[in-house]
């Protein structure tokens, strides 16, 4: 089985921006939690981060075919990408959309999620662990 975690824009920027918000912990530190919940579940997990929304939109294609689940954070495409949206829609894998900040709580344009109407699990303002969330619920679904 396999997973693929998508980081939007600014995520390799966490613990340096707006910790306040983000938390302290950096994207390494992120990317760490990932392998260690991959290692006790015998799962194989790709992460992938990009600043730019057609490589995202061509990582979510390219993953048709050989990735059982998609867990998804946008970033600030959430609220502008009808094209990531889209992707998810073509290729029709499984996903799950993450904030580590509560987007309900926060500004009025941060509460629309486009890339989230392809997604049939929302985790939202869980901080890191958000992710972990996340990818058991797609072991779940999946099982």
């Amino acid at each position: 089985m396999k997973f693929l975690v998508i980081n939007g824009p600014n995520l390799n920027m966490l613990g340096i921006r707006e910790p306040d918000i983000y938390g302290k912990t950096s994207y390494q530190g992120l990317l760490e939690k990932i392998a260690g919940w991959a290692e006790q579940n015998g799962i194989e997990v790709e992460c992938y981060q990009s600043n730019h929304e057609g490589d995202i939109v061509d990582k979510i294609q390219a993953a048709y075919g050989n990735t059982d689940g998609i867990v998804i954070n946008p970033a600030a495409y959430t609220h502008t990408s009808v094209a990531i949206l889209d992707a998810l829609k073509a290729v029709g894998i499984p996903a799950v959309e993450v904030h580590i900040s509560d987007i309900n709580e926060r500004e009025a344009f941060r509460q629309l999620s486009y890339a989230g109407k392809a997604c049939f699990e929302h985790v939202i303002g869980k901080g890191l662990d958000g992710y972990l969330i996340a990818l058991d619920m797609l072991l779940q679904n999946i099982e």
